[in-house]
């Protein structure tokens, strides 16, 4: 039988995971110039629907968005577990935690990578202005060497919390 290929063209997104967010964003602005960073927390009430490892579970992270040249960088802080952060970070400190790809159906992605042999271990949606866009995290760590996530981004993304660094534009 031959199995079909899940076609990634571009890598889009790169993640982190750390337990300060604001130094780790700091540093990256003061040291690097890259900002300025959009700061979103994500859980409920945001997230209409969570799930970690097979079930419905409600999780919380802080996290912050930039653009590098044509890849965003994510850096994510979790706020409250369980959750595949924490995780990572019990087993392998701070570090680049995941590989993003943006997709135009999770659903559909999501039952292709399954059928690949990837189990979805944590997911969730609503985190877009009007309820829309979703995010799920695929166990490829063994094989690849890292996380992949896949994205269906929202029409339109909801306001920051913050900006950094302070005044500048969130676009």
């Amino acid at each position: 039988m031959i199995r079909t290929r899940f076609p990634i063209t571009r890598i889009e997104q790169i993640a982190l995971v750390v337990r300060d967010l604001d130094a780790v964003v700091r540093a990256y602005w003061e040291q690097f110039g890259i900002g300025p960073w959009r700061v979103y927390t994500f859980g409920p009430p945001m997230l209409k629907e969570m799930t970690y490892r097979g079930r419905s579970q409600a999780y919380r992270m802080r996290l912050a968005l930039a653009m590098c040249d044509n890849v965003q960088l994510e850096v994510i802080q979790s706020l409250d577990g369980p959750n595949i952060y924490e995780e990572f970070l019990a087993e392998h400190g701070e570090g680049v935690h995941h590989l993003g790809i943006f997709v135009p159906d999770l659903s559909a992605a999501a039952a292709e990578m399954e059928a690949l042999g990837h189990p979805m271990i944590q997911s969730g949606r609503g985190y877009g202005k009007h309820g829309d866009g979703a995010f799920a995290y695929f166990e490829t760590a063994g094989p690849f060497g890292t996380t992949l996530e896949l994205i269906e981004r929202p029409k339109e993304r909801a306001e920051p919390e913050a900006v950094y660094p302070p005044g500048a534009s969130a676009t």
